[in-house]
């Protein structure tokens, strides 16, 4: 069964498509010639992942999900939170993210964060949410050349390691992400 992931990011595409169940065929919007970019203006991780499920909803008839993914920083009440990729503006990318977030943790006791994603799926005439969340603590420098984001700064609990220095098999166990499309995984399974 074909199923579309609403994503141009394609870490995160092979990411789950390495982690469905048999016989579903991950397509991402590429693949299906949606090329609008859908503005993620919610004001939760629900909100987004829900809009870019609607999206393709509304211009397909084939199964699909969504989702968005924040990093929420105890000792900066939250931040930066949904707006995690675009933290440091518009136009920067992850390591100008990870300095701006490392800039204001700057003699900060407390580092303690965690990541949330949330899957919005559209099948079968249904809309349902998952939720992954992974604890851990930010840490005060790079570590590790693997992943993307803030995985060389995001140390998971229980781990001495970021998650670019862990392997990619454990990262895929223990990551928030997997931790949603596990639950995703066992509702395709009863379809």
């Amino acid at each position: 069964m074909d199923i579309i992931f609403a994503t141009n990011n394609q870490h995160k595409a092979k990411e789950v498509n390495d982690m469905l169940p048999e016989g579903f065929n991950v397509l991402s919007l590429k693949d299906v010639k949606l090329n609008e970019e859908v503005e993620e203006n919610g004001d939760t991780l629900e909100a987004n992942s829900k809009l870019k499920a609607d999206y393709v909803s509304s211009n397909t008839s084939t199964a699909c999900f969504a989702d968005d993914t924040g990093l929420f920083v105890e000792s900066l009440d939250g931040r930066p939170g949904i707006y995690a990729a675009r933290y440091a503006g518009e136009n920067c990318d992850s390591k100008d993210n990870i300095i701006k977030l490392l800039g204001e943790l700057e003699g900060k006791e407390n580092r303690k964060a965690y990541f949330k994603t949330v899957l919005c799926l559209h099948i079968n005439g249904k809309e349902l949410f998952f939720e992954g969340i992974c604890r851990g603590t930010i840490s005060s420098e790079y570590k590790g050349n693997e992943g993307f984001g803030y995985n060389p700064v995001f140390v998971p609990e229980g781990y001495d390691k970021s998650f670019s220095e862990l392997p990619m098999d454990l990262r895929k166990k223990i990551n928030h992400r997997a931790i949603a499309v596990s639950k995703l995984n066992e509702y395709l399974k009863t379809i």
